[in-house]
């Protein structure tokens, strides 16, 4: 039997940005948090679509043919294939669902600067 999970605590856990968190699992994707300021790279998920959920703050996300805002409460797709760069100003907290085992940076990107974490999500 689960828990019930607290995202504001998950959240409070842990400090570094572009690092998610994997908080559960439902089916075979991965639920994950993350703290988010600056910018990520340019990159493209092949295989799978992309959902974001802003917790806190504001999130931008490049498409080459325009740009995303979203605000606290705002959920948006990338489809698969589709090449973008999520950015944060100001900073965010986001909620993002993939399946299992997806990389942050996708499965074609950029040069990964040192202040984004390119991984398959971290256990709480």
């Amino acid at each position: 039997m689960t828990e019930p999970i607290s995202l504001t605590a998950a959240l409070a856990s842990f400090a570094e940005l572009w690092s998610p968190r994997i908080v559960t699992r439902v089916n075979d994707h991965d639920i994950r948090v993350a703290k988010v300021r600056g910018e990520h790279v340019w990159h493209t998920h092949d295989h799978t679509d992309e959902f974001f959920l802003v917790l806190d703050g504001e999130l931008t996300i490049s498409l080459r043919d325009r740009t995303v805002v979203l605000r606290r409460g705002d959920v948006f797709t990338v489809p698969r294939g589709t090449e973008h760069k999520p950015s944060s100003p100001g900073g965010a907290s986001i909620l993002m669902v993939e399946p299992a085992g997806t990389m942050t940076v996708g499965d074609r990107h950029e040069d990964v600067p040192d202040h984004v974490d390119a991984t398959t999500g971290h256990a709480l």
